[in-house]
C-alpha cells in the first residue's frame, strides 16, 4: 500500500480517535470528579460521614475499574444500542468507553484530593463555610495540579481503550491496525499507525505534565485559599491586640 493509499485511511482514523477519546474523557470528568469527592467526603472522618454509603459506592468503583475494557464492552452492547441506536462506529464506542473511565477516574480523584492539607478545610469550616464552599475552595482548587495528571493518565488509557474499540468495529487507528496491518498483512501501515499512537500519547503526556507543573508553580490555588491562609494567620495576633487593648482601658 502506498503512502497516498495510506494518508486518507490514516487521517479518517486519527480524528476518530480522536472524538472518541475527546468525548469520552469530558464524561469520565463529569461523572468521576464528583464521584471521587465523595469517596472522600463518605470516609470515615469525612464532612459528609458514611460508612455505609462509602463502602457501596466503593464497591461498584472496584467492580467497574476491575473488568476488562473488551468484556464491558460486549457487556454494555444492549445499553450501547439502547443509547445511539447501535453498536458499531465510533459513537457507540464512546459508550463503554466513558463508563470504563468514570471509576478509573474516580479513584485517581479520590487520591489526589486526600492529600489536601487537612488545615484549610478546618479553616474554612471555622469561618462558617458548609461543606460545598470546603469542595469549590479547598479540595478542587487545591488539588487541582494532581487532577490534571489524573486526566492525563485518563486520557492515555482512553487510547489504549479506543484501539480495543476497534476490534469490533468502532474504527480509529485500532480499527485500522486490525484491519489492514493485522487482516491484510499490511505491515508498513500497522507500524505506522504504531508510530502515530505514540506521538500522540508523548504530546498528551508532555501538555499534561507542562500543565500541571505550571500550576505547582503557581501554587496551584485559585486565590481564595491563600486568603484562608492569611485570615488563619492573623486571627491570633488580631485577639491578643484586642486582649491588649482591654487591659490598658
Amino acid at each position: 500500500m502506498t503512502w497516498s493509499e495510506m494518508q486518507p485511511l490514516l487521517s479518517q482514523a486519527c480524528w476518530d480517535t480522536l472524538y472518541m477519546v475527546g468525548w469520552s474523557t469530558l464524561i469520565a470528568i463529569v461523572g468521576g470528579l464528583p464521584l471521587g469527592v465523595l469517596l472522600v467526603l463518605t470516609d470515615r472522618g469525612g464532612l459528609l460521614q458514611n460508612v455505609v454509603a462509602n463502602k457501596v459506592i466503593g464497591q461498584v468503583v472496584n467492580i467497574a475499574r476491575s473488568m476488562p475494557f473488551i468484556i464491558l464492552m460486549v457487556a454494555l452492547m444492549s445499553f450501547t444500542r439502547t443509547i445511539t441506536g447501535t453498536t458499531i462506529g465510533r459513537e457507540a464506542a464512546i459508550v463503554p468507553l466513558a463508563i470504563g473511565a468514570i471509576p478509573f477516574f474516580a479513584r485517581l480523584v479520590e487520591t489526589a484530593v486526600r492529600e489536601v492539607d487537612g488545615g484549610l478545610v478546618e479553616a474554612v469550616q471555622s469561618m462558617g463555610g458548609n461543606t460545598w464552599t470546603v469542595v469549590r475552595k479547598v479540595l478542587v482548587p487545591e488539588s487541582l495540579p494532581s487532577l490534571i495528571s489524573s486526566a492525563t493518565t485518563t486520557i492515555v488509557a482512553l487510547i489504549g481503550y479506543s484501539a480495543m474499540a476497534g476490534t469490533v468495529g468502532a474504527g480509529g487507528l485500532g480499527d485500522i491496525a486490525i484491519r489492514y496491518g493485522y487482516q491484510r498483512f499490511e505491515t508498513g501501515l500497522m507500524w505506522i499507525t504504531v508510530a502515530v499512537l505514540a506521538v500522540v500519547i508523548a504530546i498528551i503526556q508532555f501538555a499534561g505534565d507542562y500543565a500541571a507543573r505550571g500550576l505547582h508553580r503557581r501554587g496551584g490555588h485559585s486565590g481564595a485559599v491563600p486568603k484562608l491562609r492569611l485570615l488563619k494567620a492573623k486571627a491570633p495576633a488580631a485577639e491578643v491586640a484586642t486582649a491588649e487593648t482591654g487591659k490598658v482601658s
